[in-house]
């Protein structure tokens, strides 16, 4: 719509309205249905039988009255308002001239539209943009990070603990895998691999290429090449059991 004097979206002063105009708004003040049709019927039908001498630019879509006269409305999300008329849905702020936001064809000033939006889980601050979800929660996708080394974790695998913190793979595995008994290193895989062998013998848990006979360094587990025996003691027993002549029962310990 292109009329001298109307405001597309928001801008200039808004002018006086003339006295039939505003005695007209004042008569939506109405408690029964009924009259309020009947009222808007004759209204309709006024307006057709002696239309407005003024320029006219249509009804104001949130009160229902003409919008007449230079420099009396706008327009906004493709409707026409009064300037008056034209105001946040939930503070009643007028719009003209500033930003706003639509939502649901309802108009919405700045602070009023981001109090609607979702916050983020981790810094409490709405989300303007992209929302990132991960265990029925809502981020920033800059605030999904390990909670060791803070790396972003958007798009990369993770993991939680049983307090439900966030870990990246290799932060979980170094706080959370089983320690070697010789070497006292994290028992985790490889870089660019998803399992690890653990050996575990005597309560104890044992690197692959840990896992040795204390006296000559023998691997001592298959997964090495090692032989095929389970310990009777401490490592270097079973290398003994080994050479025994007469060894009882594998993993068997000696009398």
């Amino acid at each position: 719509m292109t009329k001298r004097g109307m405001e597309n979206n928001q801008t200039g002063p808004g002018a006086a309205q003339n006295p039939a105009y505003q005695s007209g708004k004042q008569g939506l003040q109405t408690t029964r249905p009924e009259e309020e049709l009947d009222r808007l019927t004759k209204k309709l039908v006024y307006d057709m039988n002696h239309p407005p001498a003024e320029d006219y630019f249509g009804r104001c879509a949130r009160c229902g009255d003409n919008v007449v006269g230079d420099g009396s409305g706008c327009i906004a999300m493709e409707q026409v308002f009064h300037v008056e008329c034209f105001t946040c849905i939930t503070c009643h702020a007028r719009l003209r001239g500033q930003p706003f936001y639509a939502l649901d064809k309802r108009s919405y000033c700045e602070s009023c539209y981001i109090s609607t939006l979702e916050r983020c889980s981790k810094c409490s601050k709405p989300i303007l943009d992209r929302i990132l979800r991960a265990m029925g929660k809502a981020y920033h996708p800059r605030c999904f990070t390990c909670v060791v080394c803070n790396c972003c974790l958007d798009g990369v695998p993770f993991t939680v603990d049983a307090t439900s913190q966030i870990h990246c793979i290799d932060d979980f595995h170094r706080k959370y895998a089983p320690r070697c008994s010789v070497c006292g290193g994290p028992i985790m895989p490889e870089p660019g691999q998803e399992e690890t062998v653990r050996i575990v013998a005597l309560d104890r848990s044992f690197h692959v290429n840990c896992y040795v006979c204390e006296e000559c360094g023998l691997l001592l587990s298959s997964e090495g090449g090692g032989p095929r025996l389970l310990p009777a003691g401490r490592p270097h027993l079973v290398q003994e059991l080994q050479r025994s002549p007469h060894p009882g029962p594998l993993g068997q310990n000696l009398h």
